[in-house]
């Protein structure tokens, strides 16, 4: 789970830096539109995804989950 969370947060790193690099813009053209559109949504679904898996990672340390109580993790997972 730890090394789920540093890939995720290493991938947030280099997205950023890649949008800092990029000689287009969002108004340029099309593909910069399809390209800012595409990869921020995907953006967006892996820090909502670092989140939960962040917050599992917590409750993982705190003994939250069971053999039968575990739907929460199986869920964000």
């Amino acid at each position: 789970m730890i090394i789920t969370i540093i890939l995720s947060l290493y991938f947030l790193i280099l997205q950023f830096i890649e949008y800092k690099q990029a000689i287009f813009t969002f108004s340029d053209s099309i593909f910069g539109a399809s390209f800012f559109i595409a990869t921020g949504f995907h953006g967006i679904h892996v820090i909502i995804g670092t989140i939960f898996l962040f917050i599992n990672l917590i409750r993982i340390f705190k003994i939250h989950f069971s053999f039968l109580h575990h739907i929460r993790f199986e869920l964000s997972a």
